[in-house]
């Protein structure tokens, strides 16, 4: 669901050209998902192939990556693994919430309210393990590398800024900041518009920490009051209410009586962000885009436009030629995992 910090924390635009050179790891699920959500048709249908098959994540991850590849920024997708067995209430939560939505979306269109019809069709949004495997081979003929995280790939993404392997994480949740992630940016899908270079933003965690006020965990401890993807949170409380409470610094075990979540509970969901399921990793090189694989994926078997699809191609050839900036050092190497997708060799 992602952790709503929008009030308490403030980023700074970042032009395109900042960002140039920049290597990114982009958590997997949450832009695919924001795909399928909104890459619909005007009834809310995702849209498909002469056959029926979903199309909607393939032109999402398509035109993100080859347009993100057309400003120089070079990314690194990181898929999820298996989810942590405290987000199982979570997970179920969401399989209700898709019910509901979709049984509200037929009465939609059975009224012939089609703005609301799409409105909760893009509620309905389920990402199946195919569509994933298609991504990651799109991404393949892309020459991108992809990496699965062994559980939450923000987790997975954060590990990987933070040893300097990229240089931020990208997502459109916070979370990544409870990882440890160093540098998050946000807004992605930003487009440049008569020659203004908006860019995305960028939140620096040490940064945003010492505005607040807290440290690490204290950020941590905000998200659990709140409500984290692993528990429910403290009724009654939004982040400012949570941050106005940690400020206070009274301790982790006196601030979640205070708010009545059981110590244990929140011990649990603390380790999470502290020790989060992740492994050393080296990402492969950027590898030359094979148009020949692309076109036979898109055009041929989906029917996409080649015209459209041979000039996404060369922006991102374009954006290639813009030299690779060097990440922070990277420290601590431990195992390393190597992955050009779910079945991926290392290198």
């Amino acid at each position: 669901m992602g952790l709503p910090f929008k009030d308490i924390v403030q980023s700074e635009q970042l032009a395109w050209s900042a960002l140039a050179g920049r290597t990114v790891a982009v958590d997997g699920y949450n832009a695919i998902y924001q795909f399928l959500a909104t890459v619909r048709q005007a009834d809310g249908e995702p849209f498909s192939d002469s056959r029926g098959r979903p199309t909607s994540h393939l032109m999402g991850v398509f035109y993100r990556t080859t347009a993100l590849l057309g400003e120089g920024v070079r990314p690194v997708w990181v898929f999820d693994g298996r989810p942590p067995d405290l987000k199982a209430g979570t997970l179920r939560s969401r399989f209700r919430a898709k019910e509901r939505a979709e049984e509200q979306r037929q009465e939609a269109l059975a009224a012939g309210d089609l703005e609301t019809a799409r409105r909760k069709a893009a509620q309905t949004s389920r990402l199946t393990p195919t569509m994933a495997e298609e991504a990651i081979e799109l991404l393949g003929s892309l020459g991108i590398p992809t990496v699965r995280a062994p559980s939450e790939g923000e987790a997975q993404a954060a590990r990987m800024a933070a040893t300097g392997v990229v240089w931020a994480s990208a997502s459109e949740d916070y979370d990544g900041l409870l990882f440890g992630a160093p540098r998050l940016v946000r807004g992605l899908a930003a487009r440049r518009s008569k020659g203004i270079d908006a860019g995305a933003q960028l939140i620096d965690r040490d940064r945003l920490l010492a505005t607040l006020g807290i440290d690490g965990d204290e950020l941590i401890l905000i998200g659990i009051i709140v409500g984290t993807d692993f528990n429910e949170g403290a009724p009654g409380y939004g982040p400012k209410k949570a941050l106005k409470l940690v400020q206070e610094h009274l301790g982790w075990d006196a601030t979640l009586a205070r708010v009545g979540i059981d110590p244990k509970e929140g011990a649990d969901v603390g380790e999470i962000f502290r020790h989060p399921d992740t492994v050393d990793v080296s990402v492969s090189e950027f590898r030359p885009i094979d148009d020949a694989a692309v076109l036979r994926r898109l055009v041929d078997d989906h029917g996409f436009s080649e015209e459209r699809v041979r000039s996404a191609i060369d922006r991102a050839r374009r954006g290639l030629r813009i030299a690779p900036r060097p990440t922070p050092a990277a420290i601590d190497r431990g195992r390393q995992t190597v992955l050009d997708g779910f079945g991926g060799a290392a290198a």
